[in-house]
């Protein structure tokens, strides 16, 4: 097995756990695997960084004298808020080398700058995808998933999602085995796909402000397989229809519809993921009345079958 040198770049401003987290991750399957992977950390001149928490961190070496990675890692932070021409420079001549990149965060802004991300669906931090999509135009971003992999270039969500990014890595690399020793050993869920929101459907809209409006959202989460029709929903928020479908969309900005999409959806794929129950159940359990309906909605919403998304995102027993 040919060993792989994952190289993490560091810069002043950096989120540490985006770089702690997945180092971590790939530290783990080395020890697990001696051989596996060389990680090495560098700046641009190889000087100590400190990154947005404080933390100060001493790099191995300087950029220009790091060998060409399999695995290039660049983290995010608030560091990436300032435009960076060396380290662009630096990454257009040295990434398209790598066999992989990887960003985390904000990570990605900075791959976006060396030109990396042309043409290629990718994800960052919930709260920076519009500017992400706004500066560069040539890349497709897409602002709901916790990752994506497009060929050999991979983009997460942040933070925690680097880990999530990290593990699936190491799993294609050393196998399901091997990255699952290391998300016990890390105390993190293996296997939450990348394909899962950044959000759940409560936090993705925001909470009413009126108490009757946040009672019937309350209502939704717990009730997936209830009458959801809007009709329905405004009696109980004492509204007629029209006016209650009008104050849920400004409240919560989305409308009562998508919001009610996105609960069984979620509710769904929960049980898929987390339970034996069959499939017909699991659609009556959610809402969707059959397994024909949940089987539309989720090629729709994920491009997937319902028995095939828990084909890949069940735990084997």
């Amino acid at each position: 097995m040919a060993q792989r040198t994952v190289l993490f770049v560091l810069f002043d401003g950096v989120q540490s756990l985006d770089v702690t987290g997945p180092l971590e991750v790939f530290a783990g399957a080395e020890q697990h695997t001696p051989g596996s992977y060389r990680i090495r950390t560098a700046s641009l001149d190889g000087a100590a960084v400190r990154t947005s928490s404080g933390l100060t961190v001493v790099p191995d070496e300087a950029l220009a004298r790091a060998d060409t990675p399999h695995t290039l890692v660049v983290p995010g932070g608030q560091g990436t808020r300032r435009p960076d021409a060396r380290l662009a420079d630096w990454l257009s001549e040295h990434g398209p080398r790598a066999e992989r990149l990887v960003s985390v965060c904000t990570g990605a802004i900075r791959l976006a700058e060396a030109g990396l991300l042309d043409g290629r669906r990718v994800t960052t931090h919930w709260a920076y995808c519009d500017k992400l999509a706004r500066d560069h135009p040539a890349v497709e971003v897409d602002p709901d998933p916790i990752y994506v992999r497009d060929g050999h270039v991979s983009t997460s969500a942040g933070v925690t999602s680097g880990i999530d990014l990290a593990l699936a890595l190491v799993e294609e690399d050393l196998g399901r085995d091997v990255a699952l020793t290391i998300a016990r050993h890390l105390v993190v869920f293996l296997r939450r796909p990348g394909n899962q929101a950044q959000f759940s459907a409560q936090l993705a809209a925001q909470t009413a402000q009126r108490e009757p409006l946040r009672e019937v959202q309350q209502w939704i989460t717990e009730h997936p397989d209830g009458d959801l029709s809007v009709e329905s929903l405004a009696v109980r928020a004492r509204l007629s229809p029209r006016h209650f479908a009008r104050a849920f969309q400004t409240e919560t900005g989305m409308t009562p519809g998508r919001y009610v999409d996105r609960v069984r959806l979620e509710h769904a794929r929960r049980l898929l993921e987390d339970t034996s129950d069959g499939v017909e159940e699991i659609s009556r359990a959610s809402g969707y009345g059959t397994p024909e309906g949940m089987r539309r909605a989720f090629v729709r919403a994920l491009g997937t079958a319902p028995s095939e998304y828990r084909r890949r995102f069940h735990p084997a027993q």
